[in-house]
């Protein structure tokens, strides 16, 4: 499509369509033990699918999601899907490029088999007679409705939160099915806080009257709108961050309150009832959704969710991730408090020891656990970078580059084994990566902490991780790759010595590479102009550097020794003929302004 076509704000109107499918004789047999004899899935799907039917990405919706992730339903004139900024022409996941699938999950009330369908065996809603559903079962019942409807195999399985441990599910379930997994807000159990929560929730529903143990759907007070809607509230609390709720309501006063007389003060004492604005937020929040959703269905999903705990199923979550095939992007989100980061973190060592392509994205998204539905600037373009055959290089950063020239490059590569595991921190826009792909057949995964890096470096199809190298690198486990590069980055980070430590730890070599500030124009500088110098090697001002350690390579060496690492090799480079010659005589540290050191760890004791 080129630059002067308008792209459409929406895939237009969606159909919703149904689908009864193809059970073995018996039904459909569940991991808890029940049966279902007839299965219905209600699904959506927008964007052309191609001639071999490779470009198809699946959206598993969250807890009280449905089908409609994006366009606009029959009748509806405004796009109404719940992912709709994510899904669509020129969007994150691209529907000019893929064809997008969304079903409903199995025990859910939209449109897909759930405690309100009619049991075939009696012709009434199943209620009380539904039987437990899993995780396991969710995925099981979508994997036959593709199937069924010819597609041999998914380009991506998308979800997040409850959505997310179906894409997980998915990948280790199906490795041969999916070609990629992306799993947001998501964990492989929940923790015990987020467990707490959905008790009170359902213990709401249960004790509310009207829930009659399930069997309320022809009954007359009908079903158990309070403590359904109370269980949303609680719920709904744990999706968003302390920092938005603050910002949203603070301690705001109701208008109704304001401006209300004795009369209506004194029922509201009487009763209970606040005087806060976020009171009313949540009473409509829990009133929207009582009408869209049933009490049932909110039942079995959660205690599914609650179950769901891949270490018990499989002992360790290493065993759990052992046979995936997928490439694996995770990602986190700051103000999540529901899944928490390192609940992300703990997939990706998993992964990483068993040494998958996986990639991890701990985004700044302050708003919460539902930013990524509402907030998705970032996550777009990682997901858009991730996904095969859209991604292209956005336009290069205008900021001065830190990393290598050719010269370190082919230094940097000659220094690798054809073959081997790589780990590039700092790795820029994955350019290193791409050379020893090229040239050394390197299996690479970059760390970064500016954003736009990591994103050019997934589109250029490498692992990267997302993460503060002064925050350690915990979630890369003990010599997880055979050699790590750190270049041009020891000398801004807060504690180099931990730093190098860290390479060390997850990785059985390094090669490091750091400006030389015993280089002679700096002590020139320095001795006869009495200020910070400024060149090619050193290019920033005092004032606006990120170089917050000025070292020298006797420095450097003299830690090492400290340290006790092994220093295998060290090569210096100088761009003036003089610095070339002092090398040449000897005199490295008077020399070099840029030094290349091939480091190991220490030798056993």
């Amino acid at each position: 499509m080129s630059d002067s076509t308008p792209i459409p704000d929406s895939v237009g109107v969606v159909e919703p369509q149904s689908l009864r499918l193809h059970l073995p004789p018996g039904g459909l047999r569940l991991e808890k033990g029940g049966v279902l004899t007839e299965v219905d899935v209600a699904y959506e799907r927008c964007g052309t699918l191609s001639p071999a039917a490779d470009n198809v990405i699946f959206v598993c919706h969250a807890l009280t999601g449905d089908a409609h992730v994006t366009g606009i339903r029959p009748g509806e004139t405004e796009p109404s899907g719940w992912w709709r900024q994510m899904i669509g022409p020129g969007r994150g996941i691209d529907t000019r490029h893929y064809h997008v699938i969304c079903a409903n999950i199995i025990g859910g009330c939209k449109g897909t088999t759930g405690p309100a369908s009619i049991n075939p065996a009696t012709g009434a809603p199943y209620g009380s007679r539904f039987p437990e559903i899993t995780v396991g079962d969710i995925v099981t019942v979508h994997h036959l409705l593709l199937t069924q409807i010819g597609i041999a195999g998914v380009a991506a399985v998308v979800g997040g939160s409850f959505g997310g441990m179906q894409a997980l599910e998915w990948a280790i379930r199906y490795p041969d099915f999916v070609g990629r997994a992306i799993v947001i807000a998501a964990a492989a159990c929940l923790n015990t806080q987020a467990l707490a929560f959905d008790i009170i929730g359902r213990q709401a529903i249960v004790q509310d009257p009207a829930w009659n143990h399930g069997d309320y759907y022809t009954r007359p007070d009908g079903p158990p709108k309070q403590g359904l809607g109370s269980a949303r509230k609680l719920a709904h609390v744990t999706y968003l961050s302390q920092q938005l709720m603050a910002d949203k309501f603070g301690r705001e006063k109701r208008p109704e309150w304001l401006n209300a007389g004795d009369a209506f003060h004194a029922e509201s004492r009487r009763t209970f009832r606040s005087y806060f604005q976020v009171e009313s937020y949540l009473e409509h929040q829990g009133a929207k959704f009582v009408e869209r959703f049933d009490a049932n269905s909110y039942l079995h999903i959660t205690r599914a969710m609650d179950d769901y705990d891949l270490e018990e199923a499989y002992g360790t979550l290493e065993k759990a991730c052992a046979g995936v095939t997928a490439r694996m992007l995770i990602v986190a989100l700051s103000g999540d408090w529901l899944f928490m980061a390192e609940q992300s973190t703990e997939i990706v060592t998993a992964l990483i020891r068993n040494r998958k392509q996986v990639s991890y994205c701990h985004l700044d998204a302050p708003a919460g656990h539902d930013a990524f539905l509402t907030h998705i600037a970032d996550l777009s373009r990682v997901i858009h970078a991730f996904l095969p055959w859209v991604g292209t290089p956005e336009p290069a950063a205008t900021t001065v580059s830190t990393r290598f020239d050719d010269a370190e490059d082919a230094i940097i590569a000659d220094l690798i084994r054809p073959g081997s595991r790589v780990l590039d921190l700092g790795c820029g826009n994955g350019d290193l990566l791409s050379k020893l792909a090229r040239e050394r057949q390197v299996a690479g995964t970059g760390v970064e902490i500016d954003i736009s890096r990591v994103v050019r470096t997934i589109d250029a199809g490498h692992n990267a991780l997302l993460e503060d190298i002064n925050d350690g690198l915990q979630m890369i486990p003990d010599g997880a790759y055979d050699t790590a590069v750190l270049g041009e980055t020891l000398q801004v980070v807060l504690r180099p010595r931990d730093v190098l430590h860290q390479i060390l730890r997850v990785a059985r070599e390094a090669v490091v590479a750091f400006p030389n500030f015993g280089y002679l124009p700096v002590r020139g500088s320095l001795l006869l102009q009495g200020r910070m110098p400024k060149a090619k090697a050193l290019p920033y001002e005092w004032y606006d550097t990120p170089n917050i350690h000025l070292f020298t390579l006797d420095d450097f060496l003299r830690l090492c020794a400290q340290e006790g690492i092994a220093v295998r090799k060290i090569h210096c480079l100088s761009r003036s003929r003089i610095g070339r010659l002092l090398c040449c005589l000897g005199h490295r540290n008077l020399g070099a302004d840029r030094v290349i050191v091939h480091i190991t760890q220490p030798p056993s004791s």
